[in-house]
């Protein structure tokens, strides 16, 4: 899902320093209403919210009402929480890096990458396997990834795009007018007000 900054974000990104760029983009605010929509699409779905940047992860927490699990995460409180998500007791977790490896999630059928280690094709590839595996039920898993437009990060998930295209997945890119409600004319959030 392709969403635009916002105008303070854009100019921010502007002025920023190179290696700043990439961040500014990835934490992107304009996201979470695209967040939000995605997993409103997959209402009984267990969800795992993935990211790189903790204080954008809290953030999704927060504002998600979902638990966050991240390296200082204890193993029980792992644990814990993986339990009750397996069991639907929560449908949605917000997750950084920690579950690119050894956790067993079968059941998580959709995946909203929100941001990631620059251009890492690897770190992608390990987080559509936490969603791809077999469904039980036959259910199909869905994997999304929400990028700034013309930026660093679009840049970064064309490159990860081309690696999962020769790999023989199937990638649509979709923008996020394109899930645009009722009254919502610019993607979610982005309602267009009636003129006086």
């Amino acid at each position: 899902m392709r969403v635009s900054l916002d105008d303070e974000e854009r100019m921010t990104y502007a002025v920023a320093e190179p290696e700043e760029r990439y961040r500014i983009a990835a934490t992107a605010q304009s996201k979470l209403p695209v967040i939000r929509r995605v997993l409103e699409r997959h209402p009984d779905e267990p969800s795992l919210v993935i990211g790189a940047y903790l204080d954008q992860l809290e953030e999704l927490g927060a504002a998600l009402d979902a638990p966050v699990i991240q390296g200082s995460t204890t193993n029980k409180e792992r644990e814990r929480l993986f339990d009750l998500f397996r069991t639907g007791e929560i449908r949605v977790l917000v997750v950084s890096k920690v579950a690119n490896f050894s956790i067993d999630l079968p059941e998580a059928a959709v995946a909203v990458q929100v941001s990631g280690t620059f251009g890492s094709r690897q770190e992608e590839a390990q987080r559509l396997g936490r969603v791809l595996r077999p469904k039980a039920d036959g259910r199909q898993a869905h994997f999304y990834t929400v990028v700034s437009r013309d930026t660093l990060d679009s840049e970064y998930a064309a490159h990860r795009q081309r690696f999962l295209a020769e790999q023989g997945y199937a990638y649509t890119i979709v923008d996020a007018a394109d899930l645009a409600g009722p009254g919502e004319v610019n993607g979610p959030g982005w309602v267009d007000e009636p003129a006086d």
